[in-house]
């Protein structure tokens, strides 16, 4: 046991850690006092159920380290005290504090601290070190103390990250007896291969063409026919065709994989776009996030890369219904009481149905056995604002056996250069918007980009009038043929862009 140093009599420590509520996040300092009077320990400032429990973390934790517990009234508060702590990502500054204010720890630490203590004093990692370590960078402070699972995590942020195995570690660094070296900034992970590339699927050239404008400018796209013609090998040869992640979106989409916990600890920075498939018996809060504190979804965690949802007639109609926001909007508000967490989820969603419940309305080789009213049902899971939302609609039909074994086929790294090119159209033109696609344009900037030649404006007449089309429908026509454009290299948008972005919108 080591001998305690001198009661610092009077002596208020503080300890800086970091709060997070869904991607917000706020320093938070521990402020620990401990004064004469019967002994206890209490923990004020909002805290959750994982922040009240800190206390028997705590206190087992400094005694299995070797250093002594005070017997006196200690008294811990998160300040600013106004907003809920949740997690259990302050008990390590917590401990800090409690050893500095009675006196067994002879700095004040200054770094960050972020960790969760085992009863042995072990120092555990915990989520969403990434956008906490960059709250702390934009206050000006660079050091963070963390557990050693985390260190690379909060290097990859941008701090000088020291990680610990041990609270007795973490004395000894802040007290300077033996400084742990930084961690090194981890060297960003091999890309992962594609499951499938365009060259493995067969024919299929209006969906490979809809695949194509869906990953460069963002849209959304529903395939649709029966079953074993490949509707998901193409959903599936999407991140094929997807440009790489640009260092702001890889760090906000490696930022939502740390607050879900999810990150590699060896690669933390995310290497290439991300792409969700969730089953459909799916939850809405596994689809959108919920829970207490809210955690991000599936529509957040595909946030920068591509979110599939096949067999999407299965899914409950209640749960296709909280698609309709994030895919409007970018972003998804997640309330409950006392707080609410905002995430991003701006995704290119591909999806995949059967035409009917056994899947062969109008198949050409097989006879659909479902009755009318059945299919009408089938239909109606999927209800028309949350179909007005999805700019293509493409129909997968058979494909002869000739088309199987032909050769030639166009491979994915192609047409990534297309989409690679059409993009960095995108990104000029919306330059300093913090857009980067043309499916996120608003209507203010259809009107000034989207300018059509007398034919093409007639056409989207036509077609609205003719289609029933909505005002939401037209301005998603008019995105969709600015990136047929932005495909072909063309400033203006042509009858040609708009008579595609028609026929691939569906009937």
């Amino acid at each position: 046991m080591l001998a305690a140093a001198p009661s610092l009599a009077g002596a208020i420590a503080r300890v800086p850690t970091c709060a997070l509520w869904g991607l917000e996040t706020a320093l938070v300092t521990v402020e620990v006092d401990v004064a004469s009077g019967l002994p206890a320990f209490q923990i004020v400032g909002l805290p959750d159920t994982a922040v009240s429990e800190a206390r028997e973390r705590v206190r087992a934790a400094i005694r299995n380290s070797g250093f002594e517990f005070p017997l006196r009234r200690v008294v811990v508060n998160l300040a600013p005290a106004e907003r809920r702590k949740e997690g259990t990502g302050f008990d390590l500054a917590i401990a800090l504090g409690v050893l500095r204010a009675s006196g067994q720890l002879r700095r004040d630490p200054e770094a960050l601290c972020l960790g969760e203590l085992a009863l042995d004093g072990g120092v555990r990692a915990v989520r969403g070190v990434m956008p906490r370590v960059r709250c702390a960078l934009a206050a000006g402070s660079r050091d963070v103390l963390c557990a050693d699972e985390n260190a690379a995590e909060a290097a990859a942020a941008g701090g000088t990250a020291f990680g610990v195995a041990s609270l007795r570690e973490a004395v000894a660094h802040v007290a300077g007896d033996a400084r742990r070296p930084p961690a090194a900034v981890p060297a960003p992970g091999p890309p992962p291969r594609p499951a499938v590339d365009l060259a493995d699927i067969a024919g299929h050239g209006t969906p490979k063409r809809a695949l194509e404008i869906a990953a460069a400018g963002g849209h959304s796209l529903l395939l649709v026919g029966p079953p074993g013609t490949g509707k998901t090998l193409l959903a599936r040869a999407l991140p094929s065709l997807l440009p790489p992640l640009d260092p702001d979106e890889a760090v906000i989409a490696s930022a939502l994989h740390s607050v879900a916990g999810l990150v590699d600890p060896a690669h933390p920075l995310l290497a290439a776009r991300p792409f969700r498939a969730p089953h459909h018996t799916a939850s809405h809060h596994a689809l959108v996030g919920g829970g207490s504190p809210p955690r991000p979804g599936e529509v957040s965690l595909a946030h920068t890369g591509a979110l599939f949802l096949d067999e999407l007639a299965e899914f409950s109609p209640a749960v296709l219904e909280t698609l309709r926001e994030p895919l409007e909007e970018g972003a998804i508000t997640i309330s409950r009481a006392g707080a609410s967490a905002t995430y991003p989820a701006r995704v290119t969603l591909v999806a995949a149905m059967n035409p009917c419940p056994c899947g062969h309305a109008g198949d050409s080789a097989a006879q659909c056995t479902c009755l009318p009213d059945a299919v009408e049902r089938y239909h109606a899971r999927l209800s028309g604002p949350l179909l007005d939302r999805i700019d293509l609609r493409v129909h997968v039909p058979r494909i002869a056996y000739e088309e199987l074994r032909a050769e030639g086929r166009e491979r994915s790294a192609a047409v990534r250069e297309r989409v690679a090119a059409a993009r960095e159209r995108m990104g000029a033109r919306l330059r300093g918007t913090g857009r980067r696609t043309n499916a996120e344009l608003t209507v203010g900037e259809i009107r000034r980009h989207c300018v059509l030649g007398p034919d093409a404006d007639g056409l989207a007449a036509e077609a609205m009038r003719s289609r029933r089309l909505s005002s939401r429908g037209v301005h998603r026509v008019l995105r969709v043929a600015r990136t047929v454009a932005d495909l072909a290299g063309a400033d203006g948008i042509a009858a040609e862009h708009v008579g595609l972005a028609l026929l691939l919108r569906g009937p």
